[in-house]
């Protein structure tokens, strides 16, 4: 039996609110805070305590997990209004959210210093997978703390332990790598099909369960088929996340050619098409546009 009855989640935006839902339906204690208050209100309704203060939200946790946009808001948060001070002695801090690995071993660090754990844990499986418990978890901490909240994680998906602090960061920017590099590849197949005079829904059928098979080619591919791009993972997340990609490979002295090319696409989406607010698969109107950036 899971000693962990009493959670925070910190950021309830589109990946945030589905995941406190999933914790309250698994029977935890949960209280939320948001920026904006009124997408943390909202989730009174389902059983969560609404708190006003990202500090006052985490007084009795057990388990904070924040879900918020970057590195540089999850220090504010964390370091800045209050929560490491205010989290309980042992606390543990799950950070969900997509930041550089640089940053989430500062804030384990820093952690350990005031008595707390900590778990960089960020996800993938958009706003589908947190609202059906199907997320993929990439966790990167202690061996011991990882398996004291597994409870925690199986009420959102599923969870693997990837290596040290760092580590789980590090697993997402892999992972989002993979994404923004497939989804051009399934763009290009796809027009690449409709220009030569077949049917790209009946292609995208044909090759499904073959090797070309992936998450992408069902999901974003069907996107692009019926060209509705609107948003489960922004245009502008996916581009923070290949900075973010590129930055770490330079840090170890590698060259990303492929990231770089797909980055500098959706660098175009967003700045030349006003597309920044559209699903991350809408980067089949970029490469449809027939623009090839300016390096």
């Amino acid at each position: 039996m899971s000693d962990i009855k009493n959670i925070a989640v910190l950021g309830t935006g589109l990946m945030g609110a589905p995941m406190a839902r999933r914790l309250l339906r698994a029977g935890f204690a949960v209280t939320v805070w948001n920026r904006s208050s009124a997408k943390a209100e909202a989730l009174a309704a389902d059983g969560a305590k609404v708190a006003a203060s990202a500090a006052g939200a985490v007084q009795e946790a057990d388990v904070v997990i924040t879900m918020l946009d970057n590195g540089a808001v999850v220090t504010e948060v964390v370091f800045g209004q209050g929560v490491a001070e205010a989290m309980p002695e042992g606390a543990v801090l799950v950070d969900m959210s997509s930041i550089p690995p640089s940053v989430a071993r500062d804030h384990a660090t820093r952690l350990k210093q005031t008595g707390h754990h900590h778990l960089d844990a960020p996800v993938s499986g958009g706003t589908v997978g947190a609202a059906e418990g199907t997320l993929a978890i990439m966790a990167g901490g202690e061996e011991e703390i990882f398996q004291r909240i597994a409870p925690v994680f199986a009420a959102m998906g599923r969870p693997v332990r990837v290596g040290p602090s760092g580590a789980g960061q590090l697993s997402k920017l892999a992972n989002q790598a993979i994404v923004g590099i497939t989804i051009g590849a399934v763009a290009e197949a796809l027009l690449l099909a409709e220009k030569g005079g077949a049917d790209p829904g009946a292609v995208r059928q044909a090759i499904r369960g073959g090797f070309a098979e992936s998450r992408i080619l069902d999901v974003h591919g069907k996107r692009m088929v019926d060209r509705e791009f609107i948003p489960g993972g922004k245009v502008t997340t996916q581009i923070k996340d290949m900075e973010t990609i590129l930055a770490a490979g330079a840090e170890v002295g590698l060259e990303l050619p492929l990231s770089r090319e797909v980055y500098r696409r959706y660098l175009d989406l967003r700045d030349r098409m006003g597309g920044g607010d559209l699903d991350h698969a809408a980067l089949f109107l970029q490469i449809e546009s027939g623009h090839t950036p300016v390096t």
